[in-house]
């Protein structure tokens, strides 16, 4: 609970910065070509209407999304494993007659999602457990070695943001190289506490740069909304929204909160 709210209490003010701007910057850079809708209220109220009450199918989904939830939010002190809960989930439905298997297989953008997300955490895995995410560490403390800490700080969480454009998933990233960087920050003169939590707000800024760096960003993208390219030039403008706003509001909110 400690730790919670200390990540609270350091990222609830440029959080909220960040927040009240992403909106409108999205507003303006990719405008949506419907924006008004006056009439959708209504629209959504007639559709309600004509659905009636729960069924006894949407009852069973409900309950089998709770309990999958459930099971995630508690899956390391039960031993569970996310995989373990997400077929179960399945199974419940499939076997209750909730869905059949070819409401499965018409699911094109979930296995696509699979496809995209599967292979790219895989090599992202085996380039850490071969040395290169080890070797690449090395590397960059070598090339910041003399510098001030606070140049090497800018440089190294640079480095450190952008380099999940070749990770598949925050947690293998976080488990290649949050370690290492944040020894390397310290031992350059970097302020502890603003070392690992600029780092943690980073590890998670960073999930949006690709439509493959995190579990939810393949299952958007499979809705067939935004193109790889599109996507890629956004989140690159985003980025430096986001670095700006955690640089000069996170800057001197963690000056108050004596980080630094």
């Amino acid at each position: 609970m400690q730790l919670w709210f200390t990540w609270t209490v350091a990222a609830i003010v440029p959080g909220l910065v960040h927040l009240s701007l992403l909106p409108y910057v999205i507003y303006k850079i990719y405008p949506p070509h419907i924006k008004k809708s006056p009439d959708a209220v209504i629209h959504a109220q007639d559709k309600l209407k004509e659905m009636g009450d729960l069924k006894s199918e949407e009852w069973i989904m409900l309950v089998t999304f709770l309990m999958a939830l459930l099971f995630w939010m508690f899956s390391e002190s039960w031993g569970i494993e996310a995989t373990t809960t997400a077929i179960f989930g399945i199974s419940i439905l499939l076997f209750t007659g909730v869905l059949d298997w070819k409401d499965v297989i018409k699911e094109h953008s979930a296995w696509e999602t699979m496809l995209w997300f599967a292979p790219l955490l895989m090599m992202a895995t085996f380039l850490t457990k071969f040395g290169m995410m080890s070797w690449f560490s090395d590397q960059m403390q070598a090339s910041v070695s003399g510098f001030h800490w606070g140049q090497a700080f800018i440089i190294l969480s640079l480095v450190y943001f952008y380099s999940h454009y070749g990770f598949a998933s925050i947690t293998a990233r976080v488990t290649a190289l949050y370690s290492a960087f944040l020894v390397t920050m310290i031992a350059l003169g970097t302020p502890p506490m603003l070392a690992a939590m600029s780092l943690a707000i980073l590890s998670n800024l960073a999930g949006t740069l690709t439509h493959f760096g995190t579990g939810s960003a393949p299952i958007f993208f499979g809705a067939g909304y935004v193109s790889v390219g599109d996507w890629w030039r956004l989140s690159f403008i985003l980025s430096l929204l986001g670095l700006t706003v955690w640089g000069i509001v996170g800057g001197i909110w963690w000056k108050v909160l004596g980080y630094w």
